[in-house]
C-alpha cells in the first residue's frame, strides 16, 4: 500500500475532525510563543485544561475496560472460539510488537543516536557502568518471574482502587470466562455490565466535545517546556524514533493487514483518525481507550470484537513503546560505551517486549518501565542520571508519538480479527459519508 494512499486517508479523517486537528496546530504555535515568553498564569490555565481533560476520560477507562471485557467474553460464549480469538490475539499482537523492536533496534543500532551525547557523560561514570554491565549482565534475569507474578492481583478490589490495569484484566477475564461457562444464570450479572457499557461510552460522548481545548492545552504546556539548544543535541536520538514510528504506521501496520485479512488501510486510518489525533494529543492509550472502541464500533467493526481485543490490547499490546525503550536503552548504551554483543541487543528487545506489556497507558510510563529492561542489564536509572536528563527533555513528545502507534495497532488488530471472523462491516467501513458520528 503506497503511502500516499495512507496519507489520503488520514486526510480523510483531519477533515472531518477539524476542530481536534486545528488544537494540535494551535497548541503547537501557543507553545512556541509561550516558550519565548514564558507566563506562568497562562501555563497553570492550560496545565489545569488539559489534566481535566484526561482525568475525565480516565475516569471512565475502568468501569469501561471491566464491562467490555465481561461483555465481549459472555457474548462469545463458546469457549473454543473464545480461545481461538486469544490465541490469534496473542498472535497478531507478539507479530507487530516483535517487528516494532526490530526496527528500533536495527535503527539505533545503524544511526547510532548516542555517540553524540557521549561528551556530555562524565567519563569516569561512564567507565563504571561499563564495568558494572559486563559483571552484573546475567544476575537480572530472575526478575521476569517476578513480573509474571505481578499479574496476578492479590485482591481485585486494591488494583481497582490503586488503578493497577494489568491485574485487573486478568481478573476480569477470568471472571469473564467463568461467566460464560456458567450459563443463563449469569443473564442479570451480564445485563448490568451491558448498562454500564453503554452508560460509560454515553459519558464518553460528552467528554468528546471537550477534546479540541483538551489537546491543543496539552500539546501547549508540552511544546512550550523545550528550548532549541536540547533538540540539536539529542536530535538524532528524536529522529531514530520518528523514521522507527513511520515506518511501524506506514509500512508494517499496512503490510500486516493485506497478509492477514482483506481490510483496506486507508479506510481503517480514515475510521480511526479522531483516536489517532487524541492519542497524540494526550500521550495515553487509556485516556483515549474509549475513543478508540467507538471509533471501531461506528466504523463497521462489531462490538463483539472491539469490547474483547481492545481493551486487552490497550493494556498488553504496546508495540510503539516497545520499539521506544529498545531505542532508548541502545541510546543509553552507546552514550555510556557499552559494548552491545548480539546477546545483549537480543536481551534488551526481550525485556523491551515484556516491560512494554506491563507498562501503564498514560503520560511518562514508557521511560518509568524502562527500569525494567536496564534492570536486565544490572543497572538502575539513578546510575544513568545524565543519560536519563536527555531522555526526560523530549519526552512529552516521544510520548505523543509512541502512544499514536499502540492505539493504531490495536485497532489493526480488532480489524484483521474482525475480517477473519466476518464481525466488519465493510459497506459501513468504505464509506466515510455513512459514518456516525463518534459524538451522539
Amino acid at each position: 500500500m503506497k503511502t500516499m494512499h495512507v496519507m489520503i486517508a488520514l486526510g480523510l479523517g483531519l477533515k472531518r475532525n477539524w476542530h481536534i486537528f486545528a488544537g494540535l496546530i494551535l497548541g503547537v504555535l501557543a507553545g512556541i510563543w509561550l516558550h519565548a515568553n514564558p507566563n506562568p498564569t497562562i501555563m497553570a490555565a492550560f496545565t489545569f485544561i488539559g489534566q481535566l481533560f484526561i482525568r475525565l476520560i480516565q475516569m471512565v477507562v475502568i468501569p469501561l475496560v471491566i464491562s467490555a471485557i465481561v461483555i465481549g467474553i459472555t457474548s462469545i460464549g463458546d469457549s473454543k472460539q473464545l480461545g481461538k480469538l486469544g490465541i490469534k490475539m496473542i498472535f497478531y499482537y507478539a507479530i507487530i510488537t516483535v517487528a516494532a523492536v526490530s526496527i528500533g533496534a536495527g535503527l539505533a543500532l545503524v544511526m547510532q543516536p548516542g555517540i553524540g551525547a557521549a561528551h556530555y557523560i562524565n567519563s569516569d561514570v561512564a567507565t563504571d557502568i561499563q564495568a558494572h554491565v559486563a559483571s552484573t549482565i546475567e544476575a537480572q534475569k530472575g526478575n521476569l518471574l517476578n513480573i509474571i507474578l505481578g499479574f496476578v492481583p492479590k485482591n481485585p478490589l486494591s488494583s481497582v482502587a490503586a488503578g493497577d490495569m494489568v491485574p485487573i484484566i486478568v481478573f476480569a477475564v477470568m471472571f469473564s470466562v467463568a461467566l460464560a461457562k456458567v450459563g443463563e444464570i449469569n443473564r442479570p450479572f451480564v445485563s448490568f455490565f451491558e448498562s454500564v457499557f453503554a452508560a460509560t461510552m454515553k459519558i464518553t460522548d460528552w467528554i468528546m466535545c471537550f477534546a479540541a481545548p483538551g489537546v491543543f492545552a496539552l500539546t501547549a504546556v508540552a511544546v512550550s517546556a523545550f528550548g532549541i539548544d536540547i533538540f540539536m543535541s539529542i536530535s538524532k536520538y528524536l529522529g531514530v524514533l520518528a523514521i522507527g514510528f513511520l515506518i511501524q504506521l506506514f509500512v508494517v501496520y499496512p503490510i500486516f493487514l493485506k497478509i492477514f485479512s482483506k481490510v483496506p488501510v486507508t479506510m481503517l486510518y480514515a475510521a480511526i483518525a479522531e483516536a489517532m489525533m487524541v492519542a497524540f494529543g494526550t500521550a495515553s492509550s487509556s485516556a483515549t481507550l474509549p475513543l478508540t472502541i467507538a471509533c471501531c464500533e461506528k466504523r463497521g467493526i462489531s462490538h463483539k470484537v472491539t469490547s474483547f481485543v481492545i481493551p486487552l490490547g490497550a493494556t498488553l499490546n504496546m508495540d510503539g513503546t516497545a520499539l521506544l525503550q529498545v531505542v532508548a536503552v541502545i541510546f543509553l548504551a552507546q552514550a555510556y560505551g557499552v559494548v552491545l554483543t548480539p546477546f545483549l541487543i537480543v536481551q534488551i528487545a526481550l525485556l523491551a517486549i515484556i516491560a512494554s506489556s506491563t507498562c501503564a497507558g498514560i503520560p511518562g510510563a514508557g521511560l518509568i518501565t524502562i527500569a525494567l529492561v536496564l534492570n536486565g542489564m544490572g543497572l538502575s536509572p539513578e546510575q544513568l542520571v545524565a543519560g536519563f536528563a536527555f531522555l526526560f527533555t523530549i519526552e512529552r513528545i516521544t510520548d505523543m508519538m509512541r502512544t499514536l502507534v499502540n492505539v493504531t495497532s490495536d485497532a489493526v488488530v480488532a480489524a484483521a480479527i474482525a475480517d477473519n471472523e466476518n464481525e466488519i462491516n465493510y459497506d459501513l467501513l468504505n464509506n466515510p459519508d455513512e459514518y456516525n458520528d463518534v459524538i451522539d
